[in-house]
């Protein structure tokens, strides 16, 4: 593997779903495969290509299954010089839809910071793609201290609402999409982004303007670019493409202008509100084919349910109308097939059609655009933008049928029009959707937001904790201490293990008054402390206090504009003095009165407000700077000292403790766990024990073999 060097740039790139490779994009296989995976491999080769960057790596989901290509379980590929795809192990190692991964963010965390210690050079900056990356890019760029840059790509609150208006039920919506939970790693996002860069206006200024965390001055408008090496007119000295015999096979009269839509099958995409226009217009049947490139299939009845849908009501629309002989709607198409496809459409004078329900961008529009290709596109998102900059076609409704129709029929009324709009796409792309002029610009932000920020150096060191292979991390109140018995026994064994593991403590209480209750139990002096809810992390005898762990929380923390805003909240009543840290507010919580977590959490981003808010025992409410946490300071730990994840057992029982459950440690929930921790119990590396406090660890240190295994992974699997 090749290292980032000192004098220039290292970027990090972070596309959690779908398949990605250098080459011969899967685009259109199933919704998770689209735009936003060529985007993310073309942005990192044209970034890799500018000298002012050294190394590009682009962080993916590692994918064993015999149903993909054996290409997305390889670890590392190169893209160009410079830049790299690099496949994480995490979750399980089939492939998945999006929406099943959502447990599984926090193990893609660990590994990615192990990454970062293989490379042996932290980024100077983290660009997450998409709400799940967004979530992981806000962690890692708190672990590392580096900004994040965000793309959304596409909006939760935005898709939320269009299927509500489709009359899709909301729980149908929650339960097939998650959308909650993305909806929330969006604001998470926004709220951690120092520059979310979007592809239009429109998308900014009506989409982005939906959330709690809209903050337009940390908003820049970069459209993405077209590869013109591949997307260019065709030329009269042109062979042939062989893939004009697959769409002629379909066609009485393949030389008729062609109608294109190239999308995936996907309900959004709004493919039938096309065929019904074309299909309903005799006219537009006389003068024109039509060509839906809807993805690759071999049988409709193996995809999955949306697509399936789509296809078949595709099949049933065709029959309908009786379009056999003016409609090809091909099987399968490959990646190097497209630019052909744009070429034969703009040679027969036809168009490029996308009558999406909505666009965020249209990256398919400009490379139709940069082939000569004249467009009729949705009014909504990203064609509004293109076509504005490249004159080249119509926008038009998306659910008006009749209107889709004379647009189509306009758009090849005068041909004289259609060059002016041929030769408006081609210039227009050059001048303000070439990869080149995108980089320029994001590289400027990328600078402006960079100097802001004091870049940390992730260094090999040796552990500080003499002789120790592994550490036990527990919280206190009620997980280490509650059964005298047990902690004798737990104790017991971290003695027989003759200095190898290491002995942490983590808890919501401060530093004095969790040394009181390890003098009261007879304690042995942990190797490490982490007080006050993650806020505060000492080591050793001395109580060394960590004063890089304090420089790193405080980015955003405004502790007296923080209590200004909650002190006008029902049931929340600040703790007394002593339970308030420099970096932790603390309430007393009457729930019946209360708030619930989102609408404070709402309530403080429309304040442009910061903070971790960490809700224990139905009682209290702890608020954190937004980088501090027990479960942050835990990966911290590891990442700074080089401990691996999977050396980290440890232990807790209430809502405080969950982060720090989460992810590649072992975790080990104690059997008289408090309520809010039930829903981790399908997670694969936290294991619910049986016995309570102390016993309790001890039975999750012999589930994971903690003491005796040579390597503790080698004990779990992934699979499920």
């Amino acid at each position: 593997m090749g290292e980032a060097r000192d004098e220039g740039l290292y970027l990090v790139l972070v596309s959690i779903h779908g398949l990605i490779r250098a080459e011969h994009l899967e685009l259109g296989r199933d919704p998770d495969t689209g735009g936003q995976i060529q985007y993310a491999v073309e942005l990192a080769r044209a970034l890799a290509a500018d000298p002012a960057v050294d190394r590009v790596d682009l962080l993916t989901r590692q994918v064993h299954d015999p149903s993909v290509s054996p290409d997305y379980a390889e670890p590392q590929e190169e893209i160009a010089d410079g830049a790299y795809i690099i496949r994480l192990p995490w979750g399980p190692r089939r492939y998945l839809r999006k929406e099943l991964l959502w447990p599984h963010l926090d193990a893609f965390i660990d590994n990615a910071l192990q990454h970062a210690r293989r490379v042996g050079c932290t980024p100077d900056v983290i660009h997450s793609h998409y709400a799940d990356s967004g979530y992981v890019g806000s962690r890692l760029s708190q672990l590392m201290g580096v900004p994040l840059i965000h793309t959304g790509h596409s909006l939760g609150r935005v898709k939320l609402e269009r299927l509500l208006a489709s009359g899709v039920a909301e729980n149908i919506i929650e339960s097939q999409y998650n959308i909650s939970q993305r909806i929330e790693a969006e604001e998470i996002a926004l709220g951690n982004a120092s520059l979310v860069v979007a592809s239009t206006n429109q998308e900014v200024e009506e989409q982005y303007s939906q959330y709690d965390n809209y903050h337009p001055k940390r908003m820049v408008v970069i459209p993405p670019g077209v590869d013109l090496s591949r997307f260019r007119p065709p030329r009269r000295a042109d062979p042939v493409p062989a893939y004009a015999a697959e769409i002629s096979r379909f066609l009485h009269y393949p030389r008729k202008p062609m109608f294109l839509a190239l999308s995936r099958a996907d309900e959004r995409k709004n493919i039938a509100v096309l065929v019904r226009a074309y299909g309903e217009n005799r006219q537009l049947r006389d003068i024109a084919n039509l060509v839906v490139v809807a993805g690759n299939r071999d049988d409709i009845d193996s995809l999955s349910k949306g697509p399936k849908e789509v296809l078949k009501e595709l099949l049933m629309m065709i029959d309908r109308y009786d379009l056999y002989g003016n409609i090809a709607y091909p099987k399968h198409h490959k990646s190097t097939d497209v630019p052909d496809l744009y070429r034969l459409a703009a040679r027969t004078r036809g168009l490029f059609v996308n009558p999406a329900l909505t666009e965020p961008f249209g990256l398919t529009l400009i490379e139709a655009a940069a082939s000569g290709l004249p467009l009729v596109a949705t009014e909504d998102g990203g064609p509004i933008d293109i076509i504005r900059h490249c004159n080249n076609g119509l926008l038009i409704d998306p659910l008006d049928t009749d209107a889709l129709g004379a647009a189509l029929l306009d758009a090849l009324s005068n041909r004289d029009r259609w060059r002016r709009w041929s030769k408006g796409g081609l210039s227009g792309v050059r001048r303000y959707y070439s990869w080149k002029a995108h980089v320029k610009r994001y590289l400027r932000e990328l600078q402006r937001v960079k100097r802001r920020y004091h870049k940390p150096v992730i260094r090999s060191h040796k552990s500080r904790l003499p002789a120790v292979d592994r550490i036990l991390v527990s919280d206190i109140d009620n997980t280490l201490i509650g059964d005298r018995e047990g902690l004798d026994i737990l104790l017991g064994r971290l003695q027989e293990a003759e200095g190898r593991i290491g002995f942490g403590i983590a808890t919501g209480r401060h530093l004095n008054s969790a040394l009181k209750v390890i003098k009261e139990w007879g304690i042995p002096k942990p190797d490490l402390l982490i007080t006050s809810v993650g806020s505060e992390l000492h080591y050793g005898t001395g109580l060394v206090e960590d004063v890089g762990w304090q420089r790193h929380i405080d980015y955003l923390w405004k502790p007296e504009a923080l209590r200004e805003a909650l002190d006008t909240l029902p049931g929340l009543k600040l703790q007394a003095k002593t339970n308030q840290r420099r970096f932790k507010i603390s309430y007393n919580v009457t729930p019946d009165s209360m708030l619930t977590l989102q609408e404070i959490r709402t309530h403080l981003r429309k304040l442009d407000l910061h903070a971790r808010l960490i809700y224990s025992h139905q009682a209290y409410l702890d608020v954190l700077p937004v980088r501090a946490s027990k479960g942050m300071a835990v990966r911290y730990l590891a990442m700074r000292w080089g401990v691996p994840p999977d050396c980290l057992l440890v232990a807790g029982d209430s809502g405080n403790d969950e982060e720090m459950l989460s992810g590649n440690t072992l975790g080990v929930v104690v059997g008289n766990y408090s309520p809010e921790l039930e829903p981790l119990r399908s997670r694969p590396r936290i294991y619910f024990a049986q016995a309570g406090y102390a016993r309790g660890i001890v039975e999750g240190m012999d589930h994971y073999r903690f003491l005796d295994a040579a390597c503790v992974s080698e004990c779990i699997s992934w699979e499920i």
